[in-house]
């Protein structure tokens, strides 16, 4: 049947399909993404030497973000998408700590939208800006030494950049999550038990479908107080993620406050793994 002997209710339908389509990812994103423009403070404000640095996502859309260099010259860097709320420089007490706890570095860059980088954020985006990322701070390090880190949303975008295949061994060493959902749906459902959720979301950010994929040694680490990431969803994914693979539950921390309440545990725990992540196994 061609465009043109297609009975008019079907177009209809499908016109109304589109227009619902839209509507709801509109919501979708109003739930999903918070940015901030304002740079409030950066790592300087805690003593730590960074870089400005402007690049281009897969797509060409213009990102911002901070290069800080590891403590010795050759330590490892981690590429840091983060979570949904903010922008980099809500992250800087964060990036000091992990420099002065394990001396690695770090590469964490605003996603489209968010701070001072252009665009507005949807999740082939995101990926794109991961991408982007990966693809700027491969012209600076070794693949040997770069890792990936993903916190909250951000596990999504580190894992699908993993599931991909753009990283391999030669291009990142390892990737480490704290506190991954497993799905965007999956939290619709948590929030929203009495809607269908599944039938509804448009953005999937599937970490259920993709991080089987991932070929990468693993650092997965929950708060068993999570808030809003329920603690069973980090063990779920991690039952289904390929070895070498550790687990690190933090006990007592929330969803924002893990490298706060950590202490020193949960430090070991990134030393250990950062040192030899084909080792990692879960205690």
């Amino acid at each position: 049947m061609s465009p043109r002997t297609r009975p008019r209710h079907v177009l209809l339908l499908a016109a109304a399909s589109l227009v619902l389509s839209g509507f709801f990812e509109t919501i979708e994103s109003w739930f999903l993404y918070h940015p901030f423009a304002a740079i409030s403070v950066t790592p300087a404000s805690y003593g730590v030497p960074f870089e400005e640095v402007r690049f281009p996502a897969a797509d060409g859309t213009r990102l911002h973000g901070w290069y800080v260099p590891p403590v010795r010259a050759d330590g490892p860097v981690l590429l840091w998408a983060h979570g949904n709320a903010g922008n980099i420089s809500h992250r800087s007490e964060n990036i000091a700590m992990i420099r002065r706890e394990t001396g690695a570095g770090v590469f964490i860059f605003d996603y489209r939208g968010y701070g001072r980088s252009e665009g507005r954020p949807r999740e082939a985006g995101l990926y794109a800006d991961m991408r982007g990322a990966h693809a700027w701070l491969s012209g600076r390090v070794p693949g040997g030494r770069i890792v990936l880190f993903g916190r909250s949303l951000g596990a999504s975008v580190a894992v699908r950049l993993a599931a991909e295949g753009a990283p391999s061994r030669e291009t990142a060493r390892a990737m480490i999550l704290e506190s991954p959902f497993e799905s965007l749906a999956a939290m619709g459902e948590q929030i929203f038990p009495f809607l269908p959720i599944r039938r509804m979301v448009v953005q999937q950010f599937d970490n259920v479908k993709w991080l089987p994929r991932a070929k990468l040694p693993l650092l997965l680490l929950h708060g068993d107080a999570d808030e809003i990431v329920p603690f069973a969803q980090g063990r779920r994914l991690f039952e289904l993620a390929s070895p070498p693979k550790r687990f690190h539950r933090i006990a007592g921390a929330g969803h924002n406050d893990t490298y706060l309440m950590g202490g020193p545990a949960y430090w070991a725990a990134w030393r250990e793994f950062l040192a030899a992540p084909e080792r990692a196994e879960t205690p």
